[in-house]
């Protein structure tokens, strides 16, 4: 375990799939701690896929592959690369292993970097292959990728004795209201949003295998222009998902509508989500550079919604910025 803190906030970070697993300010811990009775993940990397694929199989290069939910990056060792006062990187690459499951060379790097009340989440993709042997064999092919966050943090109600207290006194706290305040969407300032006038947004819905569901997509209403009213019942038909960057920043707000922390990001697509029907202590706020399949789809992974094609020798850049308010 690696921490950084700047006598403001404070983070740890594992080896085991470059995993945020803590953000400290004062006695505060902002993130969920991993108890499996819910969920035990504290904030994994979603790579090289985000969310599923159809019937845990996809098509590239004439053949047949199997993955497992959100890939495999999470769950495996990265090495640490570097690490100074306020900044921290690992380093996964493509092996045997990788390459059996898939069929890519790749560099995925992950950094973090705190400043003031900030942490910063940094994701850079590079395509080691040689652009002067683009097309000899696969030697240099593009290399198409998703990416995306799944950080899990702790309702604004909860005291910090609470969540000290565990999974146990959480449940106490949060069996006695159903409300558990509001998400504030932060609006692409483009038609209706620019003018102050948006009621509600596109939302897409997770149907069947955890896919997308084009016939289930329906409108999101929005509180005074950008609150979502947050209670046990919001989760029950799993994520609220928006895609073509509808919504630029994420403010978990209290239930007085006091801010608590704000994800900003410039991912295309947000997903929202805390476990369907089970009253968990925290949700989750997870910009993502892709989707799940929709359902039956039988295309190709280079063609799946919302891919990333990174040409030989070649670097992405992305990431999102946790503010604690």
């Amino acid at each position: 375990m690696n921490t950084l803190s700047n006598g403001k906030i404070s983070i740890a970070v594992k080896d085991h799939g470059a995993e945020l697993c803590s953000i400290k300010c004062g006695e505060r811990e902002y993130l969920w701690q991993a108890d499996p009775e819910f969920w035990a993940r504290h904030s994994p990397v979603l790579f090289p896929i985000v969310g599923s694929v159809w019937n845990k199989e996809y098509r590239s290069h004439g053949k047949v592959f199997n993955m497992g939910q959100h890939g495999f990056a999470r769950d495996m060792d990265f090495t640490l690369v570097s690490k100074t006062e306020n900044e921290i990187w690992y380093r996964l690459q493509s092996s045997e292993e990788t390459l059996e499951k898939y069929p890519y060379q790749f560099i995925l790097e992950i950094g973090y970097r705190i400043e003031n009340r900030k942490v910063q989440v940094i994701w850079r993709v590079t395509n080691p292959a040689d652009a002067s042997q683009q097309g000899a064999g696969g030697a240099g092919e593009d290399l198409y990728f998703q990416i995306g966050a799944h950080p899990a943090f702790h309702w604004p109600l909860l005291s910090n004795e609470a969540i000290a207290g565990g999974t146990a006194a959480m449940k106490e706290v949060l069996a006695q209201n159903c409300q558990r305040g509001y998400f504030k969407l932060g609006l692409a300032k483009t038609g209706a949003a620019s003018e102050g006038a948006v009621e509600g947004l596109r939302k897409s819905v997770i149907g069947a295998a955890g896919c997308f569901d084009p016939a289930l997509g329906c409108e999101q209403k929005l509180q005074d222009g950008c609150y979502v009213a947050l209670d046990t019942e919001v989760f029950a038909k799993d994520a609220l998902v928006f895609e073509d960057s509808q919504v630029n920043a994420v403010t978990l707000c209290d239930q007085e509508k006091n801010p608590y922390l704000t994800i900003r990001y410039d991912a295309p697509v947000i997903g929202l989500w805390s476990p369907p029907g089970k009253n968990a202590p925290f949700v989750c706020i997870e910009p993502w550079y892709g989707r799940a399949d929709s359902c039956n789809y039988s295309g190709l992974y280079e063609d799946k919604p919302w891919i990333n094609r990174l040409p030989a020798g070649e670097s992405f850049e992305g990431g999102y910025t946790i503010e604690l308010e």
